[in-house]
């Protein structure tokens, strides 16, 4: 799948796919997305009810909502089990060529598939290669405090956006859970009720989306 680089406002680079005409990030600013809405609204939210949280990503991507993330357990002493399912992995060369630096950013892209990986002593990551959809379907696997729902739009992939999907996805929260996602759409608002969450529509990234959505499973 072709890649193209491209400037965000904020300075910030992300990548663009021409095949399917989207962005990784917002083009308002690909850093103050990811802090604004998954480490700010998703990690630092979770401190109350979980403060060594198991964080499930949907859409690895780029890494950057990883990086951030180890990061910022790091600084705020947490503990941090994290999951990132990707179907499409980028190559490091790739990611490297955005510039976002960071002390744990190359480590997580060259960390192994499958497995438990101590990237930092506070951060352990385990990266999944699988379409979401095929994962979980038997009412197994983990269960997480927070999830960092970052797929591409839903006009885009659509198959990421389902009833089935957040009905799986709010089963394997614990109580008092978080999902969080760029997309404020209310076809995502009313799936993600339909699901058992609590909704809120909270303010999106400074010069970006107006709204964004957090559920709860309280």
């Amino acid at each position: 799948m072709e890649r193209m680089i491209e400037q965000t406002a904020d300075g910030s680079a992300t990548l663009y796919v021409p095949r399917l005409d989207e962005h990784y990030h917002s083009v308002k600013g690909a850093l103050t997305e990811s802090l604004h809405i998954f480490l700010r609204m998703g990690f630092e939210a979770s401190a109350e009810i979980a403060p060594s949280p198991r964080i499930l990503e949907v859409g690895f991507g780029t890494g950057l909502n990883a990086s951030l993330t180890a990061e910022a357990a790091e600084e705020a002493g947490r503990r941090v089990h994290y999951t990132g399912v990707e179907r499409y992995p980028l190559p490091w060369e790739t990611v490297e060529q955005l510039g976002y630096g960071g002390r744990y950013l190359k480590a997580l892209h060259e960390a192994p598939w499958e497995t438990d990986v101590e990237i930092a002593p506070c951060f352990t990551l385990h990266k999944v290669e699988a379409d979401i959809n095929a994962l979980w379907t038997d009412g197994g696997g983990r269960v997480w405090d927070v999830v960092y729902f970052d797929a591409f739009a839903p006009e885009k992939q659509p198959e990421m956006w389902t009833q089935a999907l957040f009905d799986r996805l709010y089963a394997r929260l614990s109580p008092g859970g978080i999902l969080v996602t760029y997309c404020a759409k209310g076809a995502v608002r009313r799936m993600l009720q339909a699901s058992g969450f609590t909704v809120e529509r909270l303010p999106g990234p400074p010069g970006g989306k107006r709204e964004i959505l957090r559920g709860r499973k309280w």
